[in-house]
């Protein structure tokens, strides 16, 4: 029986579509890159993204291009990418920022018109849909994770077309995955309850600031991870290879591709049985965030349109952002998954191809307060507590005098 199998039977049963389960959405995404692309090929992708997906698309031996994005939810805009780019790249990853669905129904059309494939990175968008149809479902591929809607710190899925596809994946996975070791299935395992039991004991104010003070958070106080340049740069002649990359594809998940024994495995099957429950309560922090100042147009039109959608993050757009964020620790309230700056200014154009037009990307990354809809009223009350002023997006009109570049980081 395949790794992972019972899990991966739940994640097709919900998804119709074929699933493989894998360590994390990082080591799935990595599988469908190795299997669609060729070495060296360009593949577009949203500057509004984590850094540890662009070390992915590395490690695959590929080359980032960036896209122009919407300055409503920081997504590919489809129609502001060039046709000489168009003309010019052999994938296009998505990124569903948030849960905040792309429009994958013009990429899947573009991609289809350009015959290259669509990978769908799904990872905040388990529950989001396009068109009656689940994110997921348009692509290629789709990269799931478990680590983010149900809080299991481990666990993800790939969906593929067809049982034969899955089982040549299957394959290479087990490639690529390293032994289980006995404690680290132990603080996989413990490491969500301790989370859970931080919040429920009102502690996540001083256990953050000793952490602070203690240097222990990997990214330090920064958003972004440590560059390491020359280092990244004598990378490049081994890829693909995501052990070249270990350094950088590793980070806050040490275990991505560890093969998880039964223990791990059975506590992220309890969860999945919850997960319904879990985008419920989602839905309803989405739809209290949704009606305030802060919610951004796309936020606030989609729930008015559509309903409240179970967001992983709501974007809440806000002035001074970065002070806000620290003052909001002392109510505690941690926001992770800020994505500043934009990858084309984080990386440079050594290890990407710069977007066309970066304004919206470094407006909107430098504005996002991506709110938990599972705490939304702590974080409503934290706002009004602080007098946080709401953030417009610019127009065409004032978009040039918007954020200017952030240097790369070293």
């Amino acid at each position: 029986m395949p790794y992972g199998s019972r899990l991966a039977a739940e994640m097709t049963r919900r998804l119709g579509r074929e699933c493989l389960y894998t360590p994390s959405a990082r080591l799935a995404l990595y599988l469908a890159l190795r299997r669609w692309c060729r070495p060296g090929a360009r593949v577009l992708m949203s500057p509004v993204n984590d850094d540890v997906i662009l070390f992915v698309v590395l490690a695959a031996g590929l080359r980032p291009v960036q896209a122009p994005v919407s300055v409503r939810d920081g997504n590919i805009d489809p129609a502001a990418v060039p046709e000489s780019t168009w003309r010019n790249v052999d994938a296009v990853l998505t990124t569903n920022l948030y849960g905040i669905p792309d429009r994958v129904v013009e990429l899947r059309r573009r991609c289809d018109e350009l015959g290259i494939p669509l990978f769908e990175d799904a990872a905040h968008a388990i529950g989001t849909r396009v068109a009656g149809r689940p994110i997921g479902t348009f692509g290629e591929a789709a990269a799931f994770s478990l680590s983010k809607h149900v809080a299991g710190m481990a666990g993800g899925f790939l969906a593929v077309d067809g049982a034969r596809t899955r089982r040549e994946l299957e394959e290479l996975r087990d490639e690529l995955l390293v032994p289980r070791r006995l404690h680290e299935d132990l603080a996989t395992t413990l490491r969500p309850l301790a989370r859970s039991g931080v919040r429920a004991l009102h502690l996540v104010r001083p256990v953050w600031r000793t952490m602070q003070r203690l240097g222990v958070l990997e990214r330090g106080d920064a958003f972004r991870m440590d560059l390491h340049p020359r280092r990244l740069a004598d990378r490049a002649f081994r890829a693909p290879s995501l052990t070249a990359y270990e350094p950088w594809v590793r980070l806050d998940l040490h275990g991505y591709r560890s093969r998880h024994g039964a223990l791990v495995r059975g506590q992220l099957k309890l969860r999945m049985d919850r997960l319904d429950g879990n985008l419920a309560r989602r839905a309803a922090g989405v739809s209290l965030l949704s009606s305030t100042a802060w919610a951004g147009p796309a936020l606030r039109e989609r729930t008015g349109h559509e309903g409240p959608l179970p967001l992983f993050r709501a974007p809440l757009l806000v002035e001074n952002r970065d002070a806000l964020l620290d003052r909001l620790v002392d109510h505690g309230v941690v926001c992770g998954y800020v994505y500043d700056p934009p990858l084309d200014d984080y990386a440079g154009a050594e290890f990407v191809e710069p977007s066309p037009d970066p304004r919206a990307a470094r407006w909107f990354a430098a504005h996002t307060l991506p709110a938990d809809p599972l705490i939304a009223r702590v974080i409503i009350n934290a706002l009004r507590e602080e007098r946080a002023r709401p953030a417009n997006p610019p127009t065409a009109d004032t978009a040039a005098a918007t954020v200017a570049p952030c240097p790369r980081v070293r």
